[in-house]
């Protein structure tokens, strides 16, 4: 590929990053849980395109009718009415609200308090309704670069699509679990100059999605890039979650469209999915403002002053910070990565406050309950759930000398096999006067034993009421 002058290409490009939201969906009360079991019924449905608030209709929605497809959905215990446009949608979840403008104002965005909620016309059958509704929570933000500052113009909360099972030439198959969990735009100013600075938004608005209440893993969230030269027609480019290859797809499709431009061929607005190759190809006319019309079923959505303030109390430290003040406590790298992959910040946060003790607080809750569970057989799910509402009595234990540091796995492994906290707890622990002179009693009576030897009859005759670290030290001090 030959070497590209972005700028006197004219090169722009911006941004639309979509991340789902950990909460319940956005217009009902269904959990956002994602099944793989056999579907309790199925539904079966046509669309149609319908004119947007300008009196038109969408290119793509008309695309995508002129298909004639038929759409098959399948439901589970866990969808509701409003799923199956049945039913109209409830009020907008407060969780996902406040999530979401957590995510504005860690991008300096302007929050809209009054707003209306729209519908925007999907075709493609991933939505029941043959609509998506969104709404536009927060303008005119940014972030700052290496290149210079790159602006946010948008941020949206809006609902996510249905899950797409199979594709057959006249039938889609979809799944309805998905359908409706929140879901978060955030589109950029076409202020991006180069592939490379595109890479490095896109890692910021990451970093700021993570730091917030959103979902994570595979499919969670999902990055398109808007892509012109010579300040001709954009194209979309769809699918750039692989950062690996983000920057080299810019780079293509610049190439592509500056054979098109040199060769004087028009560029055509469309929407391209990128391949593994980091090569794109056609899906589907580029949308355009006439999908878009009201929803008529939700009043306006009113943000109070009460809600913004409440919302700014609880802003969430970015992830950097968090990163930083987790090194000041001594974690090692390794141990944080865990911590923030886990979620288990808060939790280490709490945890501190009734004692100081970093290292083993991380190690009480990210390595013990893993071991437990390949020791006992059980999943780490299930041993969480059983040991997490002990964390502060057994620190409290510790900390009133009941137990030693080394004591903590055992007592949790009882908790996991069925035993309250005293009952994990063998007994008081010996007083180490005693402890001592009973290490010296024994090695007069039975000299000549390794060290395992006395620490095995020591530990056997205290049943488990000593630390071993302490009585291998007055084995070692007496053999000495």
């Amino acid at each position: 590929m030959s070497e590209l002058d972005y700028a006197k290409l004219k090169f722009m490009a911006g941004l639309e990053v979509h991340q789902q939201l950990d909460s319940r969906k956005l217009f009902c009360n269904c959990p956002s849980i994602l099944r793989k079991d056999e579907p309790d019924f199925v539904v079966e449905r046509k669309l149609h395109a319908v004119a947007g608030e300008s009196g038109e209709v969408d290119i793509a929605a008309l695309h995508q009718a002129s298909l004639d497809k038929q759409f098959v959905y399948q439901g589970y215990d866990t969808t509701c009415l409003v799923e199956l446009d049945e039913e109209p949608p409830h009020e907008i979840n407060k969780e996902a609200l406040e999530t979401a403008l957590h995510i504005a104002m860690l991008l300096n965005c302007k929050i809209v308090p009054v707003t209306q909620i729209m519908r925007k016309t999907v075709v493609d059958g991933s939505n029941t309704s043959g609509f998506q509704r969104t709404v536009l929570i927060a303008r005119d933000g940014y972030l700052e670069t290496k290149e210079g500052r790159v602006g946010i113009n948008y941020i949206y909360l809006e609902e996510d699509a249905a899950r797409i099972v199979s594709r057959e030439k006249d039938k889609e198959t979809y799944k309805l679990d998905r359908l409706g969990i929140p879901l978060v735009e955030v589109v950029t100013a076409p202020d991006v100059k180069t592939p490379e600075q595109a890479k490095e938004v896109a890692l910021q608005i990451g970093d700021v999605l993570r730091s917030c209440k959103v979902r994570r893993g595979i499919g969670t969230i999902r990055q398109d890039v808007n892509v012109s030269i010579r300040k001709d027609n954009r194209v979309e480019i769809k699918g750039m979650q692989d950062m690996k290859i983000f920057v080299k797809a810019i780079e293509k499709e610049v190439e592509r469209q500056k054979e098109l431009s040199d060769a004087k061929k028009f560029i055509e607005m469309e929407v391209r999915n990128v391949l593994p190759d980091a090569s794109t190809e056609f899906m589907r006319p580029l949308p355009g403002s006439a999908r878009m019309y009201p929803e008529t079923d939700l009043p306006l959505l009113k943000i109070s002053r009460k809600f913004i303030d409440d919302a700014k109390k609880n802003l969430p430290q970015m992830k950097g910070e968090i990163e930083s003040g987790l090194k000041e406590k001594g974690l090692n790298e390794d141990m944080i990565k865990l911590l923030l992959k886990r979620n288990k910040v808060e939790d280490f946060k709490v945890l501190l406050k009734v004692l100081d003790k970093p290292s083993l607080i991380a190690k009480m809750i990210l390595i013990f309950p893993k071991e437990i569970a390949a020791k006992t057989k059980k999943s780490l799910e299930d041993v969480e759930d059983i040991v997490e509402d002990f964390y502060s009595d057994i620190l409290n234990k510790l900390i009133k000398e009941k137990i030693s540091e080394s004591d903590i796995k055992d007592v949790m492994i009882n908790l996991v096999s069925g035993k309250d906290l005293d009952g994990s707890i063998v007994s008081e622990k010996a007083d180490s006067g005693d402890v001592e002179e009973k290490v010296m009693k024994m090695i007069k009576e039975k000299p000549g034993l390794s060290a395992n030897a006395y620490m095995g009859l020591v530990m056997k005759e205290y049943a488990g009421r000593i630390n071993g670290n302490e009585v291998m030290k007055l084995i070692n001090k007496f053999l000495s």
